[in-house]
């Protein structure tokens, strides 16, 4: 599969804007020369046929890809911390013979990408004896994915990723190109080897027509949803686009999706993404918080309440379980993987009754 590095793209384009100031520099530019339009105009001419993009809905929408599904989950995101969590909730599911894998399609962005995956692969227990792991040795772990110690590039993601204001497209081009420009010690095809390493998804195809992964395109802010059709169409594999959508601006990443350099699918107006599956007859959602309270990832304005509202307004019956977490939790610190692991088991003891119920 093919890859651009983010250098080769910036050597292009300067080697481009060479050859024009050369073969141009006589010809002004007109007074209405907008190049933030000309750009939009190229970029969508060359990107819109390759099916990722796929802009939320600004009102209750039915979704053609959860047409006559009956039972849909959606899991959101939220660091190692959330990971962990939902390999002790999965677990304690199965143990109480609850299975999420029940579901006719899943969603998954970000945290919920790697537990999405590996629970629609058949790939959980590895998942989890991963997270398990490495609870014991969370050193270990910050080796592998280096978080700590932010430099100026990635202090500057970091920054504009928790200081907008809304979930608009600028808002998340701007996140976009500070994430493009951020000198990561985890990036292009580290994150995917990672994802890899924990969830054994396939680096090489997509087997499981019911999984979907977000990201958003650093470049036009637009939000991309990668299912098995258009994977298979743009040479996407199932731990890519899992890398993908943890690639959070300033920490990881970004990584490509087809020709698209891409970030966390958490950065972007919908809180979890359930207009994905609007329109089933039934969705349990799962979230790390409300969107507005305890531990974020993104300063994005988020309420998971008024995206259950929308989703239900389409006749989807939803049943919504936030995992919340303890005052003070550090959502990329390894060594919140144990106690998360526990919360997450404990927790399952009080859904597997309401599970059972609403699915029955």
């Amino acid at each position: 599969m093919a890859r651009l590095s983010r250098r080769s793209v910036v050597q292009s384009a300067g080697l481009g804007t060479a050859a024009a100031l050369t073969g141009r520099a006589a010809h002004a530019q007109p007074a209405s020369f907008d190049p933030n339009a000309m750009a939009a105009e190229v970029s969508a001419r060359l990107f819109d046929q390759d099916g990722l993009a796929r802009p939320a809905p600004m009102q209750p929408t039915l979704s053609d890809l959860a047409k006559g599904l009956d039972r849909t989950l959606v899991l959101g995101g939220g660091g190692e911390y959330y990971v962990a969590w939902y390999c002790g909730f999965i677990h304690g599911l199965y143990d109480l013979d609850v299975d999420l894998n029940a579901a006719e399609m899943i969603v998954g962005t970000s945290a919920g990408a790697y537990a999405g995956s590996s629970l629609a692969s058949g790939h959980f227990a590895r998942l989890r004896r991963e997270f398990e792991f490495f609870s014991h040795v969370p050193g270990l772990f910050a080796k592998l994915a280096p978080v700590a110690s932010p430099n100026a590039s990635q202090k500057r993601a970091q920054e504009i990723n928790f200081n907008v204001k809304d979930g608009s497209p600028a808002s998340i081009r701007a996140i976009g190109l500070a994430a493009l420009a951020a000198d990561n010690h985890l990036n292009g095809d580290g994150v995917e080897r990672l994802a890899w390493l924990l969830t054994g998804d396939s680096r090489t195809d997509w087997p499981v027509a019911k999984m979907y992964t977000t990201a958003n395109d650093c470049y036009t802010g637009e939000r991309l949803v990668v299912g098995q059709a258009v994977a298979r169409r743009n040479g996407i594999p199932l731990a890519h686009a899992a890398a993908a959508s943890s690639s959070l601006p300033g920490v990881m990443g970004p990584t490509l999706l087809g020709q698209r350099f891409c970030m966390d699918g958490g950065i972007a107006r919908t809180w979890a993404h359930t207009d994905v599956v609007a329109g089933s007859r039934r969705a349990i959602v799962i979230t790390l918080t409300n969107g507005y309270e305890g531990a974020l990832l993104s300063g994005i304005p988020h309420n998971i309440h008024d995206e259950m509202k929308a989703l239900e307004a389409t006749g989807t019956k939803g049943m919504l379980i936030i995992a919340g977490t303890p005052p003070g939790t550090n959502l990329l610190d390894p060594r919140q993987m144990e106690p998360a692991l526990r919360a997450g088991y404990e927790r399952a003891k009080l859904e597997a009754p309401k599970i059972k119920a609403f699915w029955a």
